[in-house]
């Protein structure tokens, strides 16, 4: 299979630099999407994009127009049928220093592609361990389930171990609501019951949480949008973790408790594959 190496864009164009003055560089104002790619096209594309013009437009962002960001993954993806896009948009390059946004600055579109990373099919059948991470995410209703730049504090939590036999840490905000994974989103079940932690004060509401979220209800499954807390975790008779490239990941083992992998998890799972093979905005 074609692995091609990494490669970069800068408002579509390959070879060019990005400024030094970029506000998304001083300040992560700006927000991003990272996209599987499989048969030469992004997994849920339309629902990247969407999130994306709604993170814009609640930060006043000029969003660059959605037929020329598909034609230039599109290109980027020419020959490559397999790979992982990052899309990356700012308010652009600060003529003047300071916090105070230029009216009318053109943004930047930044399109970054990586290699497909190793499977990892055991985890997918067996689960993974996680850990509760020490670090508490800060409340601010104004940034919640937005994808904006700043990933400081998902950045401090992922150092917090170094195991290379866990895989992922749950983290709780400052009030005590369980939110997420430093890179993933997280779905508890309890007597028959799915339920995933509501994202209104802080956490990223992601694209495969909005899928599975979906299937669920395709599925007759009882599902919740709440807030969660210790206690919930605790309670979990499953847990699974999802994102946009691993889909749906079993938990086995959460802060040393193991846990069986139910058949609501697996019924899930066996729901998303079929969206999972490459087909464009397969919907939910």
């Amino acid at each position: 299979m074609n692995t091609p190496p990494p490669a970069a864009w800068v408002d579509g164009n390959s070879g060019a630099d990005l400024s030094v003055f970029d506000r998304g560089l001083h300040y992560g104002d700006g927000l991003f999407e990272t996209m599987a790619c499989l048969n030469g096209w992004p997994r849920f594309l339309g629902r990247h994009l969407e999130r994306l013009a709604a993170g814009c437009a609640r930060l006043q962002l000029s969003q660059p127009p959605q037929g020329l960001l598909e034609a230039q993954i599109a290109a980027a993806l020419t020959d490559c049928p397999r790979a992982v896009l990052k899309l990356i948009v700012t308010r652009g390059a600060a003529p003047a220093r300071g916090y105070a946004a230029s009216v009318g600055a053109p943004p930047t579109h930044i399109l970054l592609r990586y290699p497909w990373p190793p499977e990892d099919a055991r985890a997918h059948e067996e689960g993974v361990r996680v850990r509760l991470g020490a670090l508490r995410l800060g409340e601010n209703p104004l940034l919640a389930g937005m994808k904006h730049l700043n990933r400081l504090e998902q950045v401090l939590a992922r150092q917090e171990w170094s195991d290379p036999q866990i895989a992922e840490a749950l983290l709780f905000s400052s009030s005590g609501a369980l939110i997420a994974g430093t890179m993933s989103n997280v779905f508890l079940v309890h007597a028959g019951t799915l339920a995933t932690p509501r994202l209104d004060r802080c956490g990223v509401a992601g694209i495969m949480r909005a899928v599975v979220g979906g299937l669920a209800g395709e599925c007759g499954i009882d599902f919740q949008e709440r807030r969660l807390e210790a206690a919930d975790l605790q309670q979990a008779q499953e847990i699974f973790l999802t994102n946009a490239l691993i889909g749906i990941r079993p938990v086995r083992e959460v802060a040393g408790r193991a846990l069986a992998i139910g058949p609501l998890t697996r019924r899930l799972q066996q729901a998303l594959a079929p969206l999972l093979g490459g087909a464009p905005d397969c919907p939910a």
